[in-house]
């Protein structure tokens, strides 16, 4: 038995030694946003940017002053309000009183074969007139220099879709344990260096910040080909190589900030519609996942309590590994790198989230998102 948990824990070793590297590598690959030189007002294009906001009352209005406060020469934003029933419209409203380049849309009803989302970007795409096309979130904050670092970057990278690693406001030590974990499985997991290569399928997209060339969104198909896709961000950058165009990522530091859920009940709760889905709505790669999560995260730690030897050795290195990355991960979101002793308690809640997301979308039978309830098989009709 000893010979038999000496070799997993090796194996378990060696895999977070080559994942360890592999992370190291991709990330210095990623360029920062601050690598590129604002661009000169002769030379920025015209931007529309472009959100929908559901019942998003409490955090739109910090998010819209800072983008009506961008230091960019020649943009538009186009608000949607999508059926909201709080003072959401009311906010638009008035804020489109004092900014002339605010142009609020609201969408009274769904029609039939449509996500909410996806709906009313393209509500506001066939309103727009940018050049480019930067879709957001409501509860987005912009630094005042965003748009002329973005499109330097995608210019000079020759991009025709980039997306930002954002940071993200952390306010409680459960948020904190919860989000540290995310970030570090997010690129674990996804590998989002890969989306830069023109020559891999690899593919990336951020709800917080996408920018693409206007013709680019219209030759993938414009919100029109994820109707009904539930992760339409991430599968933007999907088309976008599918249609033999450039796409790419890079690191905005606090240029993209978002104020997301609080609290970790919060963070499960509004992630249940997105990690099963995010799956293909398969409860085996759901399982598998799970699974995966709690051998080369969780494993480690608990086996501390009868490992000794070589064993102990293997061990360690698969705590310790785990420890330094999301000590990296810490220090780009400005948490303290002690947070990072606490992957294992991470971990368990991420399983926990992936695992309520699968049995309250089979329990439903679908998917319940902004006040519309969408049939599994609907939605899988409808993936891309």
């Amino acid at each position: 038995m000893h010979i038999f948990w000496l070799v997993v824990l090796g194996i378990i070793a060696f895999l977070w030694i080559v994942l360890t590297v592999d992370l190291g590598l991709g990330v210095l690959a990623i360029p920062s946003l601050k690598d590129f030189d604002p661009l000169q007002d002769s030379a920025c294009p015209r931007v529309s940017i472009l959100f929908a906001a559901r019942d998003e009352a409490e955090k739109l209005p910090g998010a819209i002053e800072t983008m009506l406060a961008l230091d960019y020469p020649n943009y538009e934003v186009i608000a949607v309000d999508d059926r909201s029933e709080d003072a959401t419209g009311t906010i638009l409203e008035a804020a489109a009183r004092t900014s002339a380049r605010l142009k609020p849309l609201r969408v009274n009803s769904l029609p039939p074969g449509w996500l909410g989302k996806p709906h009313a970007l393209q509500q506001a795409y066939e309103r727009s007139s940018g050049e480019w096309i930067v879709l957001t979130d409501a509860d987005v904050h912009f630094a005042p220099d965003l748009l002329r670092r973005a499109i330097a970057g995608a210019n000079a990278k020759n991009w025709e879709h980039m997306t930002l690693l954002c940071s993200v406001h952390l306010s409680t030590a459960g948020e904190k344990v919860a989000m540290m974990f995310f970030g570090m499985a997010f690129l674990m997991g996804l590998r989002p260096w890969g989306a830069n290569d023109p020559k891999s399928s690899a593919y990336i997209g951020v709800g917080a910040f996408q920018l693409i060339r206007r013709s680019a969104y219209e030759k993938m198909g414009t919100h029109r080909r994820l109707a009904m896709e539930v992760i339409d961000d991430m599968k933007i950058g999907k088309l976008v190589k599918e249609v033999g165009l450039r796409s790419g990522i890079a690191r905005a530091g606090d240029a993209v900030s978002i104020e997301w859920h609080a609290g970790v009940a919060n963070i499960v709760q509004g992630t249940t519609k997105n990690f099963f889905a995010s799956t293909g709505f398969r409860i085996w790669m759901a399982a598998a996942q799970i699974l995966a999560v709690l051998i080369m995260f969780v494993f480690p730690a608990a086996a501390l309590l009868f490992a000794r030897g070589w064993t102990l050795v293997f061990a360690l290195m698969a705590i310790a590994l785990p420890v330094m990355v999301e000590s990296g991960v810490a220090v780009e979101v400005k948490v303290s790198p002690v947070y990072a002793l606490t992957f294992p308690a991470g971990a368990l809640i991420m399983c926990w989230m992936l695992m309520r997301s699968t049995i309250v979308t089979l329990w439903q039978g679908g998917v319940t998102w902004r006040g519309t309830f969408y049939p599994i098989e609907e939605l899988k009709r409808g993936m891309v």
